[in-house]
């Protein structure tokens, strides 16, 4: 069993309370675009500034302090959309700045993200490539003291709305891993723009959008880590998003379990309560189970990032664990609740339309299935 110490109880304790004054996060705000009002609370609270620089604003915690934060944040926030947006600026473009940075870009970029002043996202996938981001067209050329952007990005977290985009793309046509590079776009750079948000089924109120690269001219200074390091910098990146993201989806399964046992134990059918049947008992049996797993593999696997240990299997493990037990946290809750469940009142359906969303984004379920045997040997 981990432990925490007293400052880091009283970091949790404080976002814990700060999710309680947190107004207009409920599902039906959730339904009305991105929640402005409710980031300039998030603004206030420091969460963005967790894991960096105290002297650039941050807070300065080490990564399993941030998640266990981080954790809280899911369990006491009702909108999954507002929760997965600050989990993306941060991830996204805080830490390949925090960590691959130079100090210039340090200085013009972690103030502001920390504040929330800025929003960060970042550019992957692309229409016709998905997960394959080896095949990545969006391309870089050096012109002087300039890259020209050209192409377009997909299901970009935070389009939309951003300040700054971590933009990956490829600077050797024939270059594999080592052809990519990763270039700090702000969004009022000539020849940038964003598409219009689309609907998704769930994680409604954090926007998102393809973006495009019309001879986009950005400075060289702004590549992020050096050129041709963009992979190496994105499996870091990548690391940092599973670990954070879905410790937030582990406080949601805490919260969802929570909510489910009080109804098992007061909900009577039958003269009894319905927890009373090993039908519905069962059920709260395997979320506990299935809760418990996710988070001790999350936890574990970032003891062993900080260890500087090789994680590679331990991060699909985690994120295929996680992102299939909350989904399958949401269906158990929606039978709990029987008829009440299936009711859009009691907002079950909108979290498990935010589950799913887990199962596809920072690798799909069967990416992760992939991984893993490719690293047993098969």
């Amino acid at each position: 069993m981990r432990t925490w110490d007293t400052d880091q109880l009283a970091l949790r304790k404080g976002m814990e309370q700060w999710c309680r004054d947190l107004p207009g996060t409920g599902h039906d705000a959730a339904e009305a675009g991105f929640p402005w009002d409710a980031w300039k609370r998030v603004r206030s609270s420091g969460v963005l500034g967790l894991p960096f620089d105290p002297e650039r604003g941050g807070a300065g915690l080490d990564l399993l302090t941030t998640m266990f934060v981080l954790e809280a944040l899911g369990e006491g926030c009702r909108d999954g959309g507002l929760s997965f947006s600050v989990a993306t600026s941060i991830c996204s473009t805080g830490v390949p700045v925090q960590h691959f940075g130079t100090d210039e870009q340090k200085d013009r970029y972690l103030p502001r993200l920390c504040s929330g002043e800025l929003i960060g996202a970042h550019a992957i996938s692309e229409p016709d490539t998905g997960s394959d981001a080896l095949s990545m067209r969006t391309t870089a050329v050096r012109d002087g003291d300039h890259f020209v952007l050209s192409g377009s990005k997909s299901f970009v977290s935070n389009g939309p709305i951003a300040d700054v985009v971590v933009v990956y793309a490829r600077t050797r046509p024939e270059g594999g891993p080592l052809g990519i590079t990763a270039f700090l776009v702000d969004a009022d750079t000539a020849g940038f723009s964003s598409g219009r948000p689309v609907k998704k089924m769930g994680l409604t109120s954090s926007p998102m959008s393809e973006l495009y690269f019309d001879d986009c001219r950005v400075p060289a200074d702004r590549v992020i880590g050096g050129v041709g390091r963009g992979y190496l910098l994105l499996e870091h990146v990548m690391k940092w998003e599973i670990l954070c993201s879905f410790i937030i989806n582990v406080g949601e399964m805490q919260h969802r379990f929570e909510r489910c046992l009080e109804y098992a134990r007061t909900r009577t059918q039958f003269g009894r309560s319905i927890g009373s049947f090993p039908a519905i008992a069962h059920k709260l049996v395997d979320m506990r189970i299935r809760l418990e797993t996710a988070r001790r593999w999350l936890y574990d696997t970032a003891e062993r990032l900080v260890a500087g240990q090789d994680i590679a299997m331990d991060v699909a493990i985690s994120k295929l664990l996680t992102s299939e037990a909350n989904v399958a946290s949401g269906l158990a809750a929606i039978q709990v609740f029987g008829g009440n469940g299936y009711m859009s009142e009691y907002g079950l359906d909108r979290e498990l339309a935010n589950a799913v969303g887990s199962t596809i984004y920072s690798g799909t379920t069967e990416i992760q299935y992939n991984r893993i045997s490719s690293l047993l040997g098969l």
